[in-house]
């Protein structure tokens, strides 16, 4: 094994646990608490926006047409409808894209 591939095992490794220590830390300092602070709180709900963030965006700017515009359609349609119908009106809009102008 050469020393570049040796060098990533280690990296992995590195990432594998730092993960590890950030996720077990914010747990045991959270059950250490007896109360929640506000600042705390407000933080930990914002959290599920921040990461549905991360993962919609580079989608929606890097996705291409088709799935911007299914992303759009879904967002519309995801105001007024269930979040099953959302995903199916989306699901056939960037199928209807892909097969019929792309």
């Amino acid at each position: 094994m050469d020393a570049q591939h040796l060098t990533l095992i280690y990296l992995i490794i590195a990432a594998a646990v730092a993960t590890f220590a950030t996720r077990v830390g914010g747990y045991v300092l959270i059950t250490q608490l007896k109360h929640i602070p506000p600042r705390i709180e407000a933080a930990l709900n914002a959290v599920p926006a921040a990461v549905l963030t991360t993962l919609v965006a580079p989608a929606f700017v890097y996705g291409g047409f088709d799935v911007a515009t299914s992303m759009l359609v879904a967002f519309a349609v995801g105001l007024r409808l269930s979040s099953l119908r959302m995903l199916l009106v989306g699901w056939i809009v960037v199928m209807v894209i892909r097969h019929l102008i792309l």
